[in-house]
């Protein structure tokens, strides 16, 4: 049984999609949830809400988490108010295609701010409040893009590749002050970021694709990153589990 009672999780980018429902699902397990937005509040505070009415702590917190300063005031900000920190989710980030001969420097840049940047200075800000716990796990959602690449989603792919090193690095680095560092990789999930990808490739075409004969659900992913963040997964350190319904063994 996946427990999380009484610790505090910090969720990057959970106001929506898997971040939200990670939040949900930590709180479900026994956790109090710092809810980290950008940009929607009202979403945020509807995850707290849900969570409080658990019997369960909660805060949103704003913060772009790609700028410099943001993250480490975020943490901060959720330590204050919810107690140590045992936790961190890095969900934050954004899924944009185009080709190549149409990508400009902007649109690369702004990929790997949103996806990798957040994730180093996330992961950076909340080490030392980790280590004054004495441990705990920070789970990074990367993709199976970063796995195999990913035409037209090269920016997109490349970031998430970059996740999957940055984490295997942190595990090394982090292990002697009993901070377990691991990916979970969704394949196709139903999220409001992945719709307009999905409609274009075509539902019925990616199921047909999919052993396991259907699209991801958030609650899929989240219970990976739950799982990883419990004591369950004490010995579990710089890997990945990757959620795709079998999608990448396919022949």
């Amino acid at each position: 049984m996946i427990d999380l009672s009484n610790q505090h999780v910090f969720i990057g980018g959970g106001s929506r999609g898997i971040g939200r429902a990670t939040a949900l699902m930590a709180a479900k397990a026994g956790a109090h949830v710092s809810v980290n937005f950008r940009q929607n509040r009202a979403a945020a505070e509807e995850v707290v809400a849900q969570i409080e009415a658990m019997g369960k702590r909660a805060v949103a917190v704003e913060a772009d988490l790609s700028i410099e300063g943001e993250a480490t005031h975020a943490l901060s900000e959720a330590v204050q108010t919810l107690g140590p920190l045992s936790g961190v989710v890095v969900s934050a980030g954004i899924f944009e295609g185009i080709a190549l001969d149409e990508m400009s420097l902007a649109f690369w840049e702004r990929t790997l701010s949103q996806n990798l940047t957040t994730t180093f200075l996330t992961v950076q800000a909340a080490a030392p409040h980790l280590r004054a716990h004495g441990g705990g796990s920070v789970v990074i959602y990367a993709s199976t893009a970063g796995q195999r690449g990913s035409a037209i989603y090269s920016a997109y792919a490349t970031s998430k590749g970059a996740q999957l090193l940055f984490m295997r690095s942190m595990a090394k680095e982090l292990a002697p002050d009993k901070i377990r560092v691991n990916c979970v990789a969704p394949g196709w999930t139903e999220t409001d970021m992945s719709r307009e990808a999905m409609d274009k490739e075509g539902r019925d075409s990616i199921i047909q694709s999919i052993p396991l004969g259907r699209i991801a659900q958030p609650d899929d992913c989240a219970g990976a990153a739950c799982f990883l963040l419990c004591d369950l997964a004490q010995f579990i350190t710089g890997s990945t589990i990757t959620v795709d319904g079998g999608f990448d063994m396919r022949g």
